[in-house]
């Protein structure tokens, strides 16, 4: 619709700049994408956390046995995270598909039993000491926060000995539920932030 001839903006009338403005406006810059890998134990809840934040329906959550991939859309970038079945005869084929990854989510179960929790330690050490892997940002995710026996984000940073072994790294650990989506897209911004670091440092190089 094109303006009348009485048309006014700003108190500047028919200027050809006014109507490029209002007229010719071209679409919004492309958000930035990153390339994630996904990792944690079969009932960690990474698939749930995952589509939700795509606003699928949660009837439609089918637990990964293999790997799958979604496109996770944040205002400032778009996240394609590639996430990795967690069943003991997987998890040893993980490191097959780190390759291209720029950063990492591991997501463990805080309310796991002792037995869970010291493997899903062991394969967070092992993906933080791995080559492909070691000078990425990682985000990791304390979930099931709402579960009477999740443990806190403190007593998950001790026992999975996060400050000697991640020194020297870029990390975030966060607590999160499904009920708390606020605090979990606010922990995918802090990655983003990560991510973002990483490229103008690559820019700058």
């Amino acid at each position: 619709v094109f303006p009348s001839p009485g048309f006014s903006c700003l108190g500047c009338v028919s200027k050809p700049e006014c109507f490029r403005a209002l007229c010719c406006k071209g679409p919004p810059p492309a958000r930035p994408e990153y390339d994630l890998v996904c990792i944690g134990l079969t009932g960690s809840g990474k698939t749930s956390l995952l589509s939700k934040l795509c606003s699928e329906s949660p009837e439609n959550v089918v637990s990964t046995t293999g790997f799958s991939i979604k496109a996770v859309p944040f205002q400032n970038a778009i996240l394609n995270v590639k996430e990795l079945g967690g069943a003991d005869n997987i998890r040893k084929y993980w490191s097959r598909y780190y390759q291209g990854s720029q950063g990492v989510i591991f997501v463990l179960d805080s309310a796991s039993s002792e037995d869970d929790l010291e493997t899903a330690r062991n394969e967070l050490h092992s993906a933080l000491q791995h080559p492909q892997l070691c000078t990425l940002p990682f985000l990791i995710l304390a979930n099931h926060q709402d579960k009477p026996a999740a443990r806190s984000v403190q007593e998950v940073k001790k026992y999975f000995e996060l400050e000697p072994l991640a020194r020297g790294k870029r990390w975030i650990l966060q607590p999160c539920s499904l009920d708390d989506m606020d605090a979990l897209k606010d922990s995918f911004s802090q990655l983003i932030n990560l991510l973002e670091e990483k490229d103008h440092e690559a820019v700058r190089m």
